[in-house]
């Protein structure tokens, strides 16, 4: 099974009761495809970049979940029909990445901790070079 990430911005006009129903109705279509839904996110109301359909807000909303690629396809096919939907992308999850462990943590750490003062010197040795 594929792991996979939705995101979705509902428009900001809709009722709270009404956006919630429509979040949860669309939840709902996830382990009707077979899938299991790992994490609803819900970010609440939150200013676009740029305007979409007029409306300068909007509701985000993150689905992680599993399944065959069925269910993505299920999900974008009610996006498109739902005219309160504004924007949804759909990404595949790489599985190296699903996957934490202490090893990542530790090569952060241990590349915060490098000294950096060595690169710049090497750029000035370059730049003298050039000249």
């Amino acid at each position: 099974m594929n792991q996979y990430e939705t995101g979705f911005i509902v428009a900001p006009n809709l009722p709270e009761e009404e956006a919630s129903a429509l979040i949860n109705q669309l939840a709902e279509v996830i382990p009707a495809k077979n899938g299991q839904l790992i994490k609803k996110d819900f970010w609440g109301k939150r200013k676009l970049a740029y305007p979409i359909k007029r409306f300068n807000e909007g509701l985000y909303v993150f689905f992680i979940y599993q399944g065959s690629p069925a269910v993505p396809a299920e999900l974008e096919r009610r996006f498109k029909q739902t005219d309160a939907i504004l924007r949804f992308m759909t990404i595949k999850r790489d599985p190296r990445d699903v996957m934490k462990g202490k090893k990542k943590v530790k090569t952060v750490e241990a590349a915060e901790s490098a000294p950096v003062a060595a690169e710049p010197q090497a750029e000035e040795s370059s730049r003298e070079e050039v000249k």
